[in-house]
C-alpha cells in the first residue's frame, strides 16, 4: 500500500492567535523569573539542591549550549539563596614587623574592616602629632637637658681632675686637632713653647717625658670610662624618649584595643604596632628623613637606627611615607554594603584574576613591594557566598583552572605568582598568609567541556559533584505558549521594544518551534529569541507599526536568512545553469537525488545530491568511492556497509551474493559525514539492480537498517525545503508530480516554511513519509515491491524479484566463469 502523502497541516504545526486571551503583550504579565518560561525543572531543582548543600565538593556545573539561559537562571537561582545567607567577613593584610614578607591576615565582621583601616589610620597621624608635641614640651627638653648636662658634668669633672693631677707634676691638658696631649709649664704657670723645650738640657726633658707618661697612664683610666659613660647617657636618652612616647601613644592604641577587645589577633596586631613605633622613633618622627625629631644627646647619642629609608616612592604626607606607610591597614574585601552573601562572576578568569595576586611598584630601576599591594581575587569577593566562572575562560587560562582546584582543595585562598607556582622564578617577594575559603562555584560551560573534564580530570568529579543540565527545548503545550508570551513581555520591558500583537505572538512560537526542528518542541535558547524579537521590533518601525505583526516576524526571519544565504543562492544558481546536475523530473536508472545540509555556524540548509550506482559481477562488495577516496566519515561509511547486510540477507540466503557495486555522490568535492542518505543510496543500488528506472521528481532523505526500516534523521526541514527551492527555479518550476520521501518518524518534526506549505496545501509539491525500503522504492520506481512468500519468492515483475533474478543471474555466471577459471587452469598445469 503506497503511503499517504501529507497535508499542510501536518507539514507545519501552528499557533492560532485566536486561542491568546490577550490582544498585545501589553496585556501580558512579565515574567518574575526566567526560568519560570524555560521548563527546565531539572537544571532548576540541580541548582536548588547544589546551592543548599554547604559540603565539600558539591560545586556545580551548569552545562547547556550557549543562548539557553544558563547565565540568568544561576544568577536568579544565587541572588535568591544569598539573600537568605549571612553577610561574610572583612578581610584584611597588615604588616608582619617580625617578617615583612609574610603578612599577616585580620578577619573582621561585615563593615568592621573598613572601620578598623580608617581608626588605625586616624591613631598613627595622632600618634605621630602627639608625639611631636610631647617632645618639643618643655618638660621633655628639661628632662632631657638634665640628662645631658649629667653627661656633661661627669666629662668635665674627668677632665678637670686629669688636669690638677698634671699640673701638681708642672703640666698642663691641652686640646689639640689629634686629640688631648699634655705640655710642660713655665714658672710663671703658662704653657711652655716648643722651641723654649727643645732648649732644655736632655735629663731636664726626661724628667719632664717621664712626668708625662705617668701623667697619661692616669688619664688614659679616667678616658676609658668615657664610652662606658656615652652607653649609659645613650639608655638613659632612649628610656626618656621610650617613656615619653608610649605616653603619648598608648592611650591612642588602648583605645582601639578596647574597641576591638572581641577579636583576638587585633590585640597581638596593636601591641606588635606600638613596639615597633617605639622602636623606630626618629623614623616615624622624620616621615623616614635623618636629622631631625628625636634629640641625639648634643651628640652624645647616634641617630635611632633607620629601617626602611625610601622603601616606597610617594608622598610624605598622611599614609604615605615610609614612616607611616607600615602600618597602614590593606583591606583587601570589604562587604560593609553587602547584604546578604556575595553573587561574583567573573569575566576573566585568569589566574590572578581569581586568587589575586601581588602588585610591584618601580623605583630607581627596582621593583618593590609590601603589604599594601596585595589585591583581591574573585575567590576573595566571593568568599562566603558563590562565585560563577565561564569553564572555557578558565580552562584556557595559564594556571587558572590548576589554581582554582587547589584553591577548592585545599580550602584556602594562597597568594602566589604564577611563576613561582610553576617553580619558574625563585626571586623573593611576599608570601601573605593564606585565607580560609568558604564559597560555592558555579562554572558555566557546554556538555562537551563538562564530559571531557568528567573523563580526563579526576578532581572534577571530586570537586563539582552536582551537575545542572540544561535542554535545548521544551514542549509545545498550551501553558507553554503561554508562558512564552510571558517571556516575550519580559524582553520587551527590557529591551524597551514596541509590543507584540497575537499574531506575531502566534508566529514568534511558531519559529522557535522551527529553531529546534520539532512541531512538538520549542526552544529555549533565550539568545535567539530575544534577537529575534529586536529585529521584528526594527522592521515594524520600518514599516511604521505601533505594534509588532506577524508580517514583521516575518521579515524579520526572510532577512536574517538573507544576510547568510549567498552560498545556498550560488549553489542553486549553478545546478538552475545545468553546472552541477540534479534532474527534477523525468526517470533514470541507478539514481537518486539524495539530500544533505550544509552548516556555516549560524545558518543550515539542505541542497540535493545525485547519488548513483553501477553493478558489474563480483563477490558480495559494496563499494562507497567517498570512503575509497577518504572523503567520507566513520557514520557515512557504516551506513554504506549495513546495505550489504540488507543485500545479503534478503537476496542472498541460498546463493553468494555476486556483486560488486559502487556508490557515490557526483560532484561532491568535500567530505561527507552521517548516515541520512544510505536510504538514497539503497534505492539507487535496488534500481541499478533490478533496472526500475527511478522518479527525479522526487528526493529521498533517511537513514536504514539492515531490516529494511527507514529510521529517522536530523535536519529535515532544511532537506525538504532545500530540494524545494531547487524544483522552483528549473525551467519548468513546480509540476506537481515532485515532492521529498522522508522517514515516517520524522513528520513530528515538520515546520516547513510558509511557501513550502502553500505548495503542499496547493498540491504542487508532496511529502511522503516512508517507514520501509519496500515502501520507498514503490514510490519511486512506480512498481510494486513485493512481499516474500514463504519459499522466500517474490511475485513476478515486482522489484524485488528484478533485484533477485539479477542477483541470481550473477551467482550463475560467477559459478561458470569460476569453472571455466578452473578447468584453464588444470589445462595449463
Amino acid at each position: 500500500m503506497a503511503p499517504q502523502r501529507l497535508n499542510a497541516e501536518q507539514v507545519h504545526r501552528s499557533c492560532d492567535p485566536e486561542k491568546f486571551s490577550f490582544q498585545t503583550t501589553a496585556d501580558v504579565d512579565p515574567l518574575e523569573e526566567i526560568s519560570e518560561a524555560l521548563a527546565q525543572p531539572r537544571a532548576v531543582e540541580s541548582l536548588k539542591f547544589g546551592t543548599g548543600l554547604q559540603r565539600y565538593g558539591f560545586n556545580i556545573f551548569a552545562l547547556g549550549p550557549p543562548g539557553t539561559g544558563r547565565h540568568s537562571m544561576v544568577r536568579q537561582t544565587l541572588d535568591k539563596r544569598a539573600k537568605e545567607a549571612a553577610t561574610p567577613s572583612d578581610w584584611c593584610y597588615v604588616n608582619n614587623f617580625e617578617e615583612t614578607s609574610r603578612p599577616k591576615v585580620l578577619e573582621f565582621p561585615a563593615g568592621q574592616g573598613g572601620k578598623f583601616a580608617d581608626d588605625m589610620k586616624t591613631a598613627i597621624l595622632e600618634a605621630r602629632n602627639a608625639l611631636k608635641a610631647s617632645f618639643e614640651s618643655e618638660e621633655y627638653q628639661n628632662r632631657l637637658q638634665a640628662v645631658q648636662q649629667e653627661f656633661k658634668d661627669q666629662q668635665q669633672k674627668a677632665f678637670e681632675d686629669v688636669n690638677n693631677k698634671a699640673r701638681e707634676k708642672g703640666l698642663s691638658l691641652v686640646r689639640t686637632p689629634n686629640g688631648i696631649a699634655f705640655a710642660p709649664l713655665k714658672d710663671d704657670g703658662e704653657v711652655m713653647p716648643p722651641d723654649e723645650y727643645q732648649q732644655l738640657p736632655e735629663d731636664q726633658r726626661r724628667e719632664i717625658e717621664k712626668k708625662i707618661e705617668e701623667v697619661q697612664e692616669e688619664s688614659q683610666k679616667v678616658f676609658q670610662k668615657i664610652p662606658r659613660w656615652q652607653k649609659e647617657i645613650r639608655q638613659k636618652i632612649q628610656d626618656l624618649n621610650n617613656e615619653v612616647a608610649r605616653y603619648a601613644i598608648s592611650p591612642l592604641i588602648d583605645e582601639l584595643r578596647k574597641k576591638y577587645a572581641d577579636e583576638g589577633k587585633i590585640s597581638a596586631h596593636l601591641d606588635a604596632v606600638e613596639n615597633d613605633i617605639l622602636e623606630n622613633l626618629q623614623m616615624f618622627m622624620t616621615g623616614g628623613q635623618q636629622g631631625q625629631g628625636v634629640a641625639g644627646g648634643g651628640g652624645a647619642m647616634p641617630q635611632l637606627q633607620q629601617q626602611q629609608q625610601g622603601y616606597l616612592s610617594g608622598e610624605d604626607t598622611d599614609m604615605d611615607s615610609p614612616a607611616t606607610r607600615r602600618y597602614k591597614v590593606n583591606l583587601l574585601v570589604d562587604n560593609s554594603r553587602q547584604e546578604g552573601a556575595p553573587v561574583v562572576y567573573e569575566d576573566n578568569p585568569t589566574y590572578a584574576n581569581l586568587v589575586g595576586k601581588v602588585e610591584h611598584m618601580s623605583q630607581m630601576g627596582t621593583l618593590i613591594t609590601d603589604f599594601n599591594l596585595i589585591k583581591s581575587g574573585a575567590l576573595h569577593r566571593a568568599n562566603g557566598g558563590f562565585l560563577i566562572i565561564d569553564a572555557r575562560k578558565a580552562l584556557t587560562q595559564p594556571g587558572a583552572w590548576e589554581g582554582l582546584k587547589r584553591a577548592l582543595r585545599s580550602g584556602q585562598i594562597r597568594i602566589e605568582s604564577l611563576a613561582e607556582m610553576f617553580s619558574l622564578m625563585s626571586t623573593m617577594t611576599l608570601e601573605p598568609e593564606p585565607i580560609s575559603l568558604n564559597v560555592k562555584v558555579v562554572m558555566i560551560g557546554s556538555p562537551y567541556v563538562y564530559y571531557v573534564l568528567q573523563q580526563y580530570d579526576p578532581e572534577f568529579a571530586e570537586l563539582f559533584k552536582v551537575a545542572a543540565d540544561f535542554d535545548v527545548q521544551m514542549e509545545r503545550d498550551s501553558g507553554n505558549q503561554d508562558m512564552s508570551a510571558r517571556l516575550f513581555k519580559t524582553v520587551i520591558e527590557r529591551e524597551n521594544l514596541r509590543h507584540f500583537d497575537r499574531s506575531a505572538v502566534g508566529k514568534m512560537i511558531e519559529q522557535i518551534s522551527r529553531m529546534v526542528g520539532d512541531g512538538e518542541k520549542m526552544s529555549t535558547k533565550i539568545k535567539d529569541i530575544s534577537d529575534l524579537l529586536v529585529e521584528a521590533d526594527y522592521w515594524a518601525a520600518q514599516n511604521g507599526n505601533q505594534h509588532v505583526s506577524a508580517g514583521d516576524v516575518d521579515k524579520a526571519v526572510e532577512f536574517r536568512t538573507y544576510r547568510s544565504d549567498r552560498l545556498r543562492q550560488r549553489i542553486h544558481e549553478e545546478i538552475e545553469r545545468g553546472t552541477l546536475m540534479i534532474d527534477t523530473d523525468g526517470e533514470s536508472t541507478g539514481q537518486v537525488n539524495g539530500l544533505s545540509i550544509l552548516n556555516l555556524g549560524d545558518f543550515m540548509f539542505g541542497r540535493p545530491n545525485r547519488i548513483t550506482a553501477r553493478i558489474q559481477m563480483g563477490k558480495g562488495e559494496v563499494i562507497d568511492i567517498e570512503r575509497e577516496a577518504k572523503l567520507s566519515g566513520p557514520l557515512h561509511s557504516k551506513g554504506v556497509l549495513i546495505l550489504s547486510g540488507f543485500l545479503g540477507a534478503r537476496y542472498a540466503v541460498d546463493r553468494p551474493l555476486s556483486l560488486k557495486a559502487s556508490l557515490v555522490f557526483e560532484q561532491s568535492y568535500g567530505g561527507i559525514e552521517g548516515d541520512s542518505a544510505s536510504s538514497a543510496e539503497l534505492y539507487a543500488l535496488l534500481s541499478a539492480i533490478s533496472g526500475a528506472p527511478v522518479n527525479q521528481g522526487l528526493a529521498v532523505t533517511g537513514s536504514v537498517n539492515q531490516f529494511g526500516e527507514i529510521q529517522a534523521i536530523g535536519g529535515v526541514n532544511e532537506k525538504i525545503e532545500g530540494f524545494f527551492d531547487v524544483c522552483t527555479r528549473t525551467r519548468k518550476g513546480l509540476t506537481g508530480r515532485q515532492g521529498v520521501l522522508i522517514p515516517a518518524a520524522n513528520v513530528k518534526h515538520l515546520m516547513l516554511r510558509k511557501d513550502v506549505v502553500q505548495a503542499v496545501a496547493d498540491e504542487k509539491f508532496h511529502i511522503y513519509p516512508i517507514e520501509t525500503v519496500d515502501a520507498g522504492i514503490e514510490m519511486l520506481t512506480g512498481i510494486s515491491a513485493g512481499r516474500a512468500d514463504e519459499n522466500n519468492r517474490y511475485p513476478e515483475d515486482t522489484v524485488n524479484d528484478m533485484v533477485r533474478k539479477t542477483l541470481a543471474e550473477m551467482a550463475e555466471n560467477m559459478r561458470k566463469f569460476s569453472r571455466e577459471t578452473e578447468q584453464g587452469g588444470q589445462r595449463e598445469s
